[in-house]
């Protein structure tokens, strides 16, 4: 299930990418990477929920993604990383029924080594380090008067 899983982000982060940089319409660059990818039914599902979320809600990820690395603008940011945050800020405010917290940070951080630059890792972990206790403070917060998921943005 976890390689399922990490297969799952790694084409929605694939095809994230490629729109990002191409300028591409997600759709058709996430279908083709869905059908290359040879996932399941269950993978295919997981990996297009994450994919057309960060789009449906990729205004509020950048502000987020802003707001925690305000030294790199996202249009000077490498682009690989770009799109891990992207994903994994996703991940961690917006779809947090989908999986744990730390196991998405991970994930992100074994993406950002194995398709970014020497620093891509640390970098990525020290932004959602700091959107994890983001997290986590609206999450007690929202314990304390109402109940459900964190707003995004």
């Amino acid at each position: 299930m976890a390689s399922s899983r990490r297969r799952s982000r790694i084409a929605a982060f694939q095809a994230l990418f490629e729109a990002d940089l191409g300028g591409h319409p997600l759709e058709p660059v996430l279908a083709r990477h869905l059908m290359e990818a040879g996932l399941d039914a269950e993978g295919v599902r997981f990996a297009r929920g994450l994919a057309e979320g960060v789009q449906a809600n990729l205004t509020a990820i950048d502000a987020v993604i802003q707001r925690h690395a305000p030294a790199f603008p996202l249009a000077e940011m490498a682009a690989v990383d770009r799109n891990v945050l992207r994903l994994a800020v996703y991940e961690v405010l917006f779809d947090t029924d989908r999986a744990p917290l730390r196991a998405a940070i991970n994930e992100a951080v074994e993406i950002a080594k194995g398709y970014g630059s020497e620093s891509s890792g640390r970098f990525i972990n020290g932004v959602l380090g700091a959107v994890a206790l983001e997290a986590a403070e609206r999450q007690g917060s929202a314990g304390q008067g109402e109940s459900g998921p964190p707003e995004g943005g």
